[in-house]
């Protein structure tokens, strides 16, 4: 289930994130959403998923 919340940012800020979220293919919330999950990560506060395929099964 996903949460809504609303998220206030300057112009500037928004048209830099909405450049680098077209850059790579996203919308800007895809583009929040990754770039939250990556800092949780690298941050140790939330595992990486790691998906291994064997045999055509697929683990986590």
């Amino acid at each position: 289930m996903k949460k809504n919340f609303v998220l206030r940012i300057d112009e500037d800020m928004y048209k830099l994130l909405e450049k680098w979220a077209q850059d790579e293919f996203r919308s800007v919330n895809g583009q929040v959403e990754y770039l939250i999950h990556q800092a949780l990560v690298e941050t140790g506060r939330k595992c990486k998923k790691v998906t291994i395929k064997t045999d055509d099964k697929k683990t986590e």
